[in-house]
């Protein structure tokens, strides 16, 4: 995972080797040479993916100007350095605490998450909202997409009533928690308290945020829409929305794999989408 990057590029092994002496361990090693157990750990797999994300974006310099940026959960902190918010070094602090936080939670309140096709969001809504479990919509991914997020028996019994609603499949997700539900709530008052402890600027560019859905340039909603993230769900469906009514057209995906691309183009077919990894 980004070794291609860090061979080709010396501004990249630059950056890689910086990142090892922030977070005090070499991830380099875990994300070249690393078992996928090994990359698995919550506390390895988000500043994996942040690092792989920005630095792509540092070495590309010019070749990377968009006019608005977004990013999926953990991709918000990515987007907020793309847009100068936050610097690499602070970017890569609070991504490392919110990690260790989620895993830390995800330890104390047992929980899991699970994908929902084939039904209306409302419907989806609906259902948790009627279950006496932790049970929510956690991920709106696109048009018949919704993740699901909350305890183990909630999550069970929403995707028994969510199947016998007319989903074609309610998936079980392979994660270390309840993200972005109730029960991570013990992780958004650590978060809370590392954003206070780092310095933010404001943006050359509007940051669609997951929580608002929208083109946000003031830093304090910025940093409460950051903080309330990981409680509250992840609307990509209705952040991509606003993002394309606001005159987005062709969207690049920095970092591993696809998925958003794959996402967008079902929430409208008519843009143009790229990925850079």
């Amino acid at each position: 995972m980004g070794k291609e990057l860090y061979e080709k590029s010396p501004l990249a092994r630059e950056l890689f080797k910086a990142a090892n002496e922030i977070l005090g361990f070499r991830i380099t090693d875990i994300m070249f040479d690393g078992s996928e157990e090994d990359l698995r750990q919550t506390k390895v797999t988000q500043p994996a993916i942040f690092l792989h994300s920005i630095i792509l974006a540092k070495t590309l310099d010019k070749q990377f100007q968009p006019d608005m940026v977004a990013g999926h959960s953990l991709g918000e902190f990515s987007a907020l350095v793309a847009a100068n918010v936050l610097s690499l070094e602070d970017g890569l602090h609070l991504v490392y605490r919110r990690a260790l936080a989620m895993q830390k939670a995800g330890e104390t309140s047992e929980g899991t998450m699970a994908a929902i096709l084939g039904l209306p969001d409302g419907t989806v809504e609906n259902i948790c909202a009627g279950i006496d479990e932790i049970v929510i919509p956690a991920n709106y991914n696109c048009p018949g997409q919704v993740v699901i997020s909350g305890s183990l028996k909630g999550v069970d019994e929403a995707c028994e009533l969510l199947l016998a609603a007319g989903a074609k499949r309610a998936l079980k997700l392979n994660v270390s928690g309840a993200f972005h539900s109730p029960l991570m709530e013990p992780a958004r008052e650590e978060l809370r308290k590392a954003i206070n402890s780092v310095s933010f600027q404001t943006p050359i560019f509007p940051v669609y945020q997951n929580v608002s859905t929208q083109g946000e340039t003031n830093l304090e909603k910025i940093k409460d829409n950051l903080i309330a993230q990981l409680t509250a769900p992840v609307k990509w469906t209705q952040s991509m929305q606003n993002m394309i009514a606001s005159g987005a057209d062709d969207f690049i995906e920095l970092g591993p794999g696809n998925v958003l691309q794959s996402l967008i183009n079902k929430i409208d077919p008519s843009v143009q989408t790229q990925g850079i990894s």
